[in-house]
C-alpha cells in the first residue's frame, strides 16, 4: 500500500537528518495517513479512505462532494 493520501494527493518528501554537527544524512519525511470510514451519499453506503489528518479536518469541515471535486 502506497503513502498517498487520497484526496490530497500528498506524498512522501525527502530532506535531511542534521546532526548537533551539522552532518546530513538523507531520511523520508511521510505524510500523517490515517484511515476513516466515509459516509457516501452517492452509493448509500460507507466507504472506507486513506488520507492525512489534515484533509480529514478539511472533510468534517466541507464534506466529501467538495473534496471530491478537487
Amino acid at each position: 500500500m502506497s503513502r498517498v493520501c487520497e484526496l490530497t494527493g500528498v506524498k512522501p518528501h525527502a530532506g535531511n537528518h542534521v546532526s548537533h554537527a551539522v552532518n546530513r544524512a538523507k531520511r523520508r519525511i511521510l505524510p500523517n495517513l490515517q484511515t476513516k470510514r466515509v459516509w457516501d451519499d452517492a452509493s448509500g453506503k460507507f466507504i472506507t479512505i486513506r488520507a492525512t489528518a489534515r484533509a480529514i479536518r478539511t472533510l468534517d469541515k466541507k464534506g466529501l462532494r467538495a473534496m471530491q471535486a478537487k
